[in-house]
């Protein structure tokens, strides 16, 4: 996995935020079952799943119109640069509203907005990735289970794993950029960093 080039001050001060949440500050890592190369099956979108996609349009449509690399505001800072799988497509460039990283999950306030970066410089949306530790997870409900939105499972992140991160469920929704490997998987081949990195690689 590639991560792009590192981001703003205040991104910094926001990966100590992390730190504090439990996180390190590696990137964020894609699970077991949903790693590169895991291709899922083609399907028909379920009623549920189908109204899950329209409630993260419904929440992110103010963003349909960002196109500066300063992001969409409203608490959302980018982290971690460009995150790309290589042959397998990439997540992208994640915008983190630091503040909604608790215990809780609501379609309506997602964690994570998704963007690419594109030929001119700019960003167009793709979808959202909503996120919760585990344990401030199981604090907030014991006994549940696996944090579940509408339907869709989240999947889990144990730790070890090969990012250092500290045990996450998290869900991608890729709403507004068709995913051909499924709306649900973490990896979109249909995005790309390459613009990205093309611009770190000019300096700008």
């Amino acid at each position: 996995m590639h991560i792009g080039r590192s981001t703003t001050p205040l991104s910094l001060s926001l990966l100590a935020g992390l730190m504090l949440a439990g996180f390190s500050t590696q990137a964020f890592a894609q699970g077991h079952d949903h790693a590169p190369g895991v291709i899922a099956q083609p399907h028909k979108q379920t009623r549920e799943e189908s109204a899950l996609v329209e409630a993260v349009r419904d929440a992110t449509a103010t963003f349909k119109n960002v196109t500066s690399e300063d992001g969409p505001g409203h608490g959302y800072e980018l982290m971690f640069g460009c995150v790309s799988g290589g042959d397998f497509g990439a997540m992208g460039l994640h915008y983190v509203n630091m503040g909604l990283v608790d215990g809780d999950i609501k379609a309506s306030e997602p964690e994570i907005i998704l963007f690419e970066p594109t030929g001119d410089g700019g960003i167009r949306i793709t979808g959202v990735d909503y996120l919760t530790p585990v344990a401030a997870w199981e604090a907030a409900h014991k006994g549940e289970g696996p944090p579940m939105l509408m339907g869709q499972l989240f999947h889990l992140f144990d730790s070890p794993n090969r990012f250092g991160l500290d045990p996450f469920y998290t869900l991608h929704v890729w709403a507004w950029k068709d995913n051909p490997n499924g709306t649900f998987t973490n990896w979109n081949p249909n995005v790309s960093c390459q613009a990205f990195a093309d611009a770190d690689n000019t300096g700008h």
